[in-house]
């Protein structure tokens, strides 16, 4: 308990200890970080720019931007200034807020993700009852749901760690603070009540997963039946990358939090974080907008507005 009492700050694992590899992670660090800022603002700029994108489907792209530009702004920026002056240290405040931002970012991330599961099945299989069902007040209230979802649950298991004691060490095995490995950190087994929230946790996520995967179901079924080509390559372009980016950042989250604890660092434990913290946020602005024309047409538009009003 007296450790619990005066820890101050953690220790971040460093991805190697010779400065010219230190360097090296800054720079792959600020390269995804300039890519992931530059597609999601593009995005965002897009759509409250262009009136014709001012549909469910992009308001929700628009929520999709702003969680994937806070997730990885939490993580990123604090592991490229270590890296950059040489040091691993993030304060327990610091920690502590990490945990509940990324945690906030994140689920409401897979929410907002099963809730445009159900825009394309609504607007693919029951295209007459779109506009009646995705209209401006319920996509506005599915929005907000999730994000209170995620407040909560971020809020929930962010107290129920940093209740803990911890007294094993202050190294965190990871490049951000993470709640899997905090837990190797605590007293004897006074952790086993988190496990059981994030297992409980994981059973929702799983569950809203398959959700997702039985809507998909559905509306694969209806493309089959679309006697165009060109339509149901339109349709599987759609559905099939929304499918993909689900999939990465559940079973990367699932192997995160709930492989079994062990002391030891794991290159396999950094590679998962990478996949599910900073993938998705470089590869959603990618899958889901500059692949599609509209958002193309608007882009060019905002150009060349732009060169215009400097001439």
């Amino acid at each position: 308990m007296s450790n619990q009492t005066t820890l101050t700050e953690f220790l971040l694992l460093g991805f190697s200890d010779v400065r010219e590899l230190q360097i090296l992670h800054f720079v792959m660090f600020l390269v995804i970080y300039l890519v992931s800022l530059m597609g999601n603002l593009l995005i965002i700029a897009a759509v409250v720019l262009d009136h014709h994108l001012h549909t469910p489907m992009y308001f929700l792209l628009v929520n999709l931007s702003i969680l994937d530009l806070g997730s990885i702004s939490v993580t990123i920026p604090k592991s490229m200034a270590n890296s950059l002056i040489n040091t691993r240290v993030i304060s327990y405040p610091g920690c502590v807020t990490q945990v509940f931002l990324f945690l906030l970012f994140v689920a409401t991330d897979f929410a907002l993700l099963t809730i445009m599961a159900y825009d394309r099945y609504v607007a693919i299989c029951q295209p007459l009852h779109y506009e009646r069902v995705m209209n401006r007040r319920a996509c506005v209230q599915m929005a907000a749901s999730a994000w209170i979802t995620g407040i909560v649950y971020s809020a929930l298991h962010t107290g129920n760690t940093f209740r803990l004691p911890f007294c094993q060490s202050n190294v965190i095995n990871q490049f951000f603070c993470e709640i899997p490995q905090l837990l190797k950190l605590a007293c004897s087994d006074s952790y086993l009540s988190e496990v059981g929230l994030l297992a409980f946790s994981m059973f929702l996520g799983f569950n809203c997963f398959v959700f997702i995967i039985v809507s998909y179901v559905q509306i694969f079924k209806t493309v089959l039946r679309i006697p165009s080509e060109q339509g149901r390559h339109k349709a599987f372009s759609t559905c099939l990358p929304h499918l993909t980016v689900v999939s990465l950042f559940l079973c990367t989250g699932f192997f995160a939090y709930l492989k079994p604890t062990s002391s030891s660092a794991s290159s396999l434990d950094i590679m998962m974080s990478i996949l599910y913290s900073l993938v998705p946020p470089v590869m959603n602005p990618i899958i889901y907008s500059m692949r599609n024309k509209e958002t193309k047409a608007a882009l060019n538009k905002l150009f060349v507005w732009r060169l215009f009003t400097k001439n």
